[in-house]
């Protein structure tokens, strides 16, 4: 590994199974993973769907994100006056339709600037609290993760990660936890124009980026994972996984999937097809018409034997049966 802090940026839409791949990285010494970084601050200060830290703390009295938190703040600022700043450049100039602009123009004004100062005095703050050179970020906004060549004092990476989105829409159909339900028709609309903009990323920085669907890290997780540590230079021989099963221990990570609280021994399950029994036919021809032709691009064929899995992160407990 290079002496560098590295950046691995996760994109693609939701419920994709970004924090199980995520966490299962952060077992690996020398890496964290910090979840979904774009929403730490709207989270902090309760604009956000979830307050908690992977570790189970409040984000304002988490070891690690209270002292991350007050960083780039003006001096007479408030936290909130801070974060609602932090989070218009967020809207203004970093969402997933600038995906485009920031490829071309990059760090293009005052605005999107101060946000890669910022962007990289966290990740440097991050790294050298936890000692990890290798940073995960799911967040999975294509127009943050487009930043990341202008974020200061990071090596950058791209992982563009998608799913069947007939088990994307399986996985929206009912709110769980602090994560509210989407209809299926709308959650394809933004699997259409996620992972339209992350294959822009990909293509921007072909040999920094890795694509990988979530079904194919299921089929086979430990090889995979030895894939993605090759890709940032890290050494296969601190993968985690064994067979199907990890042990995940805390982590630190901003929202993301509930299963982020899960810790103890994990087995990655296989594929199932849980979208056949729950989505009406009405909803399957809604996903296929709106995902059409990238989900065939990306080998999801209508008709053809299900490749998705359950539940967005396709873990059990070890021994619970699932």
């Amino acid at each position: 590994m290079n002496g560098s802090l590295t950046v691995l940026s996760v994109t693609g839409w939701c419920r994709n199974g970004s924090t199980i791949i995520g966490n299962v990285l952060g077992e690996v010494p020398g890496v964290v993973h910090v979840g979904e970084l774009h929403f730490l601050w709207r989270n902090a200060t309760g604009r956000g769907v979830n307050d908690r830290c992977g570790c189970g703390e409040r984000l304002t009295d988490c070891p690690l994100w209270s002292t991350v938190l007050p960083i780039g703040r003006p001096d007479g600022t408030t936290p909130d006056a801070h974060a609602a700043a932090v989070i218009a450049r967020q809207r203004g100039r970093l969402r997933t339709r600038h995906t485009w602009r920031v490829l071309r123009r990059g760090a293009y004004d005052g605005q999107v600037r101060a946000h890669a100062e910022l962007m990289g005095a966290v990740y440097r703050a991050v790294a050298a609290r936890t000692g990890a050179r290798v940073i995960v970020d799911s967040t999975k906004i294509p127009g943050e993760a487009a930043l990341l060549p202008h974020v200061p004092g990071v090596t950058p990476y791209w992982l563009h990660l998608v799913r069947d989105p007939r088990a994307v829409a399986h996985s929206w159909r009912e709110p769980k936890e602090y994560v509210y339900a989407m209809s299926a028709a709308r959650s394809t609309a933004y699997w259409n124009g996620f992972n339209r903009a992350s294959a822009a990323i990909n293509r921007r920085h072909p040999q920094r980026s890795m694509f990988l669907r979530y079904e194919d890290f299921t089929a086979d997780p430990a090889g995979t994972v030895d894939a993605l540590l090759r890709l940032v230079g890290v050494d296969p021989a601190g993968n985690p996984v064994r067979g199907r099963g990890v042990e995940l221990r805390g982590n630190h990570t901003v929202t993301g999937n509930p299963d982020r609280f899960r810790t103890g021994p994990t087995l990655i399950r296989d594929l199932d097809d849980g979208w056949r029994s729950t989505l009406t036919r009405r909803q399957r021809l809604a996903v296929t018409t709106l995902a059409w032709p990238l989900a065939a691009r990306y080998g999801y064929r209508t008709g053809h034997a299900a490749t998705s899995a359950d539940t967005p992160d396709a873990t059990s407990r070890a021994g619970t049966g699932r």
